[in-house]
């Protein structure tokens, strides 16, 4: 049963205006009337509503945060920033996973229009963001994360993925792999496409005998790189590539898996392996991955100021932060 302050105003023997300065405003009630009140809602168990009282000031501190994937080490780092900003500014993060489902975005979507939230926070399923406009048009503060929107109503904190697919073209050419492939997941998410595009260009602009060649995968996951990555390894020696680049760890540790569970393939001598995000895992798979670095941490921590910068109104136009993402270079790419 909920207790109402009512309650708690009879049981200390003051007025529900004294009450709610015990609880919002104690420096304006006397010592002995704090307590007795104090001692009321203990006994009673009360519970203070927030939500009504969010409602009441016209302004809530809580923060919705959606991502493509929570299983993925790389989304639960950036929420771990976010979660750590949020903390600083006084506000609450409430984490929802679109599983890379537009339909799932769109019921997180609502259910945070809803709840009148302070902010959202997005990884996009895409870079169609329709869904979005309401909450832009009612004034809810949205910070793209992890991509940069061609709307410039929203704000971003994004990574230069082109930059990161050219960075992937280079290292391999570099340690003179010439049949390249490109292990992506769904190819309607936007940084699948741009470290695709960047890593193509490179090649291109090497020219014969460099090659590409692109596999879409239908997950970015450890099961969908260790599919892609049989298929491969089933493949003659002379046609299978001689280094694959991933769209993400996940996919590459996949890889990984089956060129070594094959028996035949060696890492990195037959196929050199890269990867994109540098997660954790990275460093501890059985040969450590190379990986083309994005700051998760810093991603979500810079999200969360953004948006706070921006919903307190000493700032409110939108802004776009990129970073540059960095090669790190293991065992899975060292030269032949």
């Amino acid at each position: 049963m909920t207790v109402s302050v009512r309650e708690v105003a009879e049981l200390a023997g003051v007025s529900i205006g004294t009450v709610s300065n015990v609880i919002n405003r104690p420096e304006k009630v006397a010592e002995a009337t704090a307590e007795r009140v104090q001692r009321a809602i203990n006994d009673l168990g009360y519970v203070r509503n927030d939500s009504a009282r969010q409602l009441r000031m016209g302004r809530s501190t809580t923060v919705g945060m959606i991502v493509l994937d929570v299983g993925n080490p790389f989304f639960a780092e950036l929420a771990r920033g976010a979660e750590d900003a949020a903390l600083e500014h006084g506000l609450a993060i409430i984490l929802g996973n679109s599983n890379h489902s537009i339909s799932r975005e769109r019921t997180y979507v609502d259910l945070f229009n809803e709840r009148r939230v302070a902010g959202l926070l997005i990884s996009p399923t895409s870079d169609d963001l329709t869904a979005l406009e309401p909450l832009a048009d009612q004034g809810t503060t949205v910070v793209l994360v992890d991509q940069r929107p061609d709307d410039s109503r929203f704000s971003s904190v994004s990574v230069d993925d082109v930059y990161g697919g050219r960075l992937a073209a280079q290292h391999l050419l570099e340690i003179q792999r010439r049949r390249l492939a490109f292990v992506g997941g769904p190819s309607s998410i936007p940084q699948v496409r741009d470290r695709l595009d960047g890593f193509r260009a490179v090649v291109s602009e090497a020219g014969a005998p460099a090659r590409v060649e692109a596999f879409e995968g239908s997950a970015l996951t450890v099961l969908e790189g260790r599919r892609i990555g049989e298929q491969l390894a089933a493949r003659p020696a002379a046609d299978r590539p001689d280094a694959v680049f991933a769209a993400n760890d996940l996919l590459a540790i996949g890889l990984e898996q089956a060129f070594l569970m094959s028996g035949t393939i060696r890492v990195p001598q037959d196929v050199a392996i890269l990867g994109y995000d540098d997660i954790a895992f990275a460093q501890s798979a059985i040969v450590p991955l190379s990986s083309i670095r994005q700051p998760a941490y810093e991603l979500g921590h810079r999200s969360v100021q953004t948006l706070a910068r921006q919903f307190t109104g000493s700032d409110r136009a939108p802004v776009q932060l990129e970073f540059l993402p960095e090669l790190v270079q293991r065992q899975s790419t060292a030269p032949a």
